[in-house]
């Protein structure tokens, strides 16, 4: 096995005849992810109509999955870095692999439940991992950008096919089908990796760090678990939150004392593009999920949608999204990261206004141009938020660094529909309820995309 511990062992395919089967197979596998997330949300009631399973037990089908996900992103990162960013990747894959087959031919609810924390876990090691070879592979900054465009299209291209082809393999084939369907991608991906991916890592003089791990994780999980427990208990959700900020506090002093050997040397947050990207990255999920998680339900609860039509007025704004994100290394290159990265954030905001704005319209178009314009936002600004990211530390950092971007990622996601959501039940749900919350997550995203224009690195 070729390794080497500095980027330069990329030599053999960045720019070579194998570039294009290493982002195959790198997109494949964000497929596996993204896909799965989205199709097994469908399957959760006939799952539990199987097994004659209790509302507790279908809600851990899906938060099992996001729980070990975030738990283990900064282990991921970590990992990458010191054993091998394509072993890493490859035991994602496999990981992911066996725990889908787990969940397809479970007996019970149980263990169904277990092969999604597999699944979470195999995660865990493909997310950071990808986006760490992608800061190896492709070292050139136009280069990098037009790869994490098309990396970024990938996850919106599973909104787009997950809730279609979810509910076309439910009914003709049953649950199972939902987490068989990922297989022969994740055993492409697997396939192509040896042949097409470059290994690398770079250990330098890092190790496991296990006070730091534990730290990371019951930081994480505690921030995973209020999201999960923010709409049934209130106490289990500020608890969960207490131990988070406890954790994140001790986790902060022993970084510290690690210096640049810590699993997350805190030194990478003094880099002003990584803040910014950091910043803007949390933005931007906080006002996104929130709008996934509150739209729908507004229009359900309200009678005008059904669960398919609300499904399916979401897709124009996943199909601009993956229409866009091929473009956004172009539009980089053009305008710049800052002009990007922070213009397509306010574009997100501004489009949680306008929703904000038609609550009381009787019709959809002005919530449907508001969604397109977050498609649009999130396609300009997805792919070069993680390109600044991975971008502004070293190549020897890129897990690290990858983790990281994934976590604000996960925590804006999971902060904005806890918050959002709180919103929206004091504002009386309903229509006010959801203007209240899209104008505080509009207001938020527009705030952080500022953020991240000021951050912007001074002309010389």
């Amino acid at each position: 096995m070729n390794v080497v511990n500095a980027p330069v062992d990329a030599a053999n395919v960045r720019g070579g005849r194998y570039a294009g089967l290493t982002l195959i197979a790198l997109c494949l596998a964000v497929l596996v992810a993204q896909v799965d997330t989205a199709v097994v949300n469908l399957a959760v009631r006939p799952i539990g109509a199987s097994f004659h399973a209790g509302v507790a037990a279908m809600q851990w089908i899906i938060d099992s999955y996001n729980l070990v996900y975030a738990v283990l992103l900064l282990t991921g990162g970590l990992l990458a870095d010191l054993y091998g960013r394509r072993l890493v990747f490859m035991a994602g894959a496999l990981v992911f692999t066996l725990a889908s087959l787990v969940c397809a031919f479970a007996p019970s609810v149980a263990i169904l439940i277990a092969g999604r924390v597999g699944a979470g876990l195999g995660a865990a090691l493909i997310i950071p991992s990808s986006l760490a070879i992608i800061r190896v592979v492709w070292q050139g900054p136009a280069a990098r950008g037009r790869a994490l465009g098309i990396w970024a299209a990938c996850n919106g291209l599973a909104f787009v096919i997950g809730p279609t082809l979810g509910g076309l393999l439910i009914n003709r084939f049953g649950w199972p089908s939902v987490f068989l369907v990922v297989v022969p991608l994740a055993v492409a991906a697997l396939i192509l990796a040896p042949i097409a991916i470059p290994e690398s890592r770079d250990p330098a003089g890092r190790h496991f760090d296990a006070p730091a791990q534990l730290l990371g994780m019951v930081t994480l999980g505690g921030i995973a678990f209020a999201a999960i427990e923010s709409h049934g208990s209130t106490v289990l959700a500020l608890a969960a939150l207490a131990l988070a900020a406890i954790a994140l506090v001790f986790f902060i002093r022993v970084e510290a004392a690690r210096g640049r050997s810590a699993l997350v040397p805190l030194d990478i947050f003094g880099i002003r593009e990584f803040r910014a990207a950091a910043v803007a990255t949390t933005g931007m999920t906080f006002g996104m999920y929130g709008v996934l998680f509150l739209l729908p339900l507004t229009w359900q609860s309200a009678g005008r949608l059904d669960p398919t039509q609300a499904g399916l007025a979401l897709i124009p704004m996943a199909l601009v999204f993956v229409i866009v994100s091929p473009l956004s290394g172009a539009m980089v290159h053009k305008f710049g990261a800052p002009a990007t990265t922070s213009g397509g954030v306010a574009i997100i905001g501004l489009g949680l206004l306008l929703i904000a704005a038609s609550v009381h319209q009787p019709g959809l178009l002005a919530t449907e141009i508001g969604l397109a314009l977050t498609g649009l936002g999130m396609g300009f600004a997805t792919g070069p938020l993680m390109g600044v990211a991975v971008g502004a530390v070293a190549a020897s950092r890129s897990g690290t660094a990858s983790s990281l971007i994934n976590v604000a990622r996960m925590a804006g996601a999971t902060i904005g529909v806890a918050s959002l959501g709180s919103v929206f039940a004091l504002a009386g749900a309903g229509p006010g309820g959801l203007r209240a919350a899209m104008v505080l997550g509009g207001s938020i995203q527009i705030a952080c995309a500022l953020y991240a224009w000021t951050a912007k690195p001074k002309q010389r």
